[in-house]
């Protein structure tokens, strides 16, 4: 075989090569990643109410709005469960609501959340995931997102800080919040 050929087949190898590798990252890129679109909402606590049973003085009450279909759950149960864990045995109860006519189940390591059937004024949540927070005298204390951005740790997390005030007796008063980050429709579309 010439030089000549030999580096015509080399230089051919090379391409289709390239073309595979471009290809792969392609295909690679499509399926695994997900572009961020940040989405900003205004979360206002204004009509939130706990049911009778749960309402007025006892411990600090977290509730999550949480929608099955929504991907962005995802980024956020890891730091839930770390929050249930850490929080829990300190007193603080922790409560779902699901979004209404979604069906789905919670993660293994947020089956400890107690179902809410319902939370007056929890139909116009612009979004979820988001979470409500009252503190030991029955007063909403916290109405927003877990974070701000893509996901959601205990870096970059607004609650932390909310539960270590209120465990601490400090008042917290932050019903109404302005976030941008991965949420989901909470109303019906019909």
């Amino acid at each position: 075989m010439s030089p000549r050929r030999k580096t015509l087949l080399a230089g051919l190898l090379a391409l289709l090569w390239l073309g595979a590798l471009l290809v792969a990252y392609w295909w690679f890129q499509s399926r695994y990643i997900r572009p961020f679109e940040p989405r900003t909402e205004l979360f206002s606590g204004a009509e939130l109410r706990l049911p009778a049973e749960l309402a007025g003085p006892g411990p600090i009450r977290l509730v999550h709005f949480w929608d099955p279909a929504c991907p962005c759950n995802v980024g956020n149960q890891q730091h839930l469960g770390e929050l249930l864990a850490t929080y829990a045995p300190r007193g603080v109860e922790f409560y779902a609501v699901q979004k209404a006519g979604s069906h789905g189940r919670l993660p293994a390591n947020l089956q400890a959340l107690r179902p809410l059937e319902e939370l007056r004024g929890s139909a116009g949540l612009p979004a979820s995931p988001a979470v409500a927070i009252w503190d030991q005298q029955g007063r909403l204390a916290y109405f927003g997102p877990y974070s701000e951005g893509a996901q959601c740790t205990s870096a970059n997390s607004f609650i932390e800080p909310i539960l270590e005030a209120l465990l601490a007796g400090r008042p917290v008063r932050s019903e109404s919040n302005l976030a941008a980050g991965c949420f989901c429709d909470w109303e019906r579309g019909d």
